[in-house]
């Protein structure tokens, strides 16, 4: 099955970065972006991540979540938050991924020859009534934050 704009965000109830429980469903009534990385402090991530950070005054301001969700653990997490001053909450998705997996967006990857399991970097913005409002499935990790706020019309 391939979401389309409309469907139903799946819920899920993730670990954050503290060890509590964060519910998509609990945000009813807000817009939430739920952005999937493969790793903290590689490269790719930690640029996508700054981009958030850099342009977080605006989805501050409008109301929006936005949701970080990789395989590491909190450790890893709460050092990632800490050395790059991240303002949001990022969650941990353990192998076998099973919230990714829901998202399509764990799977088979290919690098330099290999293939191996792992997360794909795609990030989806889910509206106040719970539903697909964008899905990015081909995002340039320095430029995510800043297209949707262009595509959300808040830039």
């Amino acid at each position: 099955m391939v979401f389309q704009i409309g469907d139903e965000a799946p819920d899920f109830t993730l670990p954050d970065q503290d060890g509590n429980s964060v519910r998509l469903s609990s945000f009813r009534g807000q817009r939430v972006v739920i952005y999937f990385y493969p790793k903290d402090d590689t490269p790719g991530c930690t640029k996508e991540a700054c981009n958030f950070r850099d342009e977080w005054s605006v989805f501050k301001d409008n109301g929006i979540i936005v949701l970080g969700i990789s395989k590491d653990n909190a450790a890893s997490h709460t050092k990632f938050i800490k050395k790059h001053a991240l303002p949001f909450t990022l969650l941990t998705d353990e192998e076998p991924c099973p919230v990714a997996s829901l998202y399509q967006s764990y799977g088979l990857k290919k690098f330099m020859g290999r293939e191996y399991m792992g997360m794909m970097r795609h990030t989806f913005v889910v509206d106040q009534n719970g539903n697909f409002e964008s899905i990015y499935l081909k995002v340039k990790a320095d430029l995510m934050a800043r297209q949707i706020l262009t595509d959300l019309d808040l830039s």
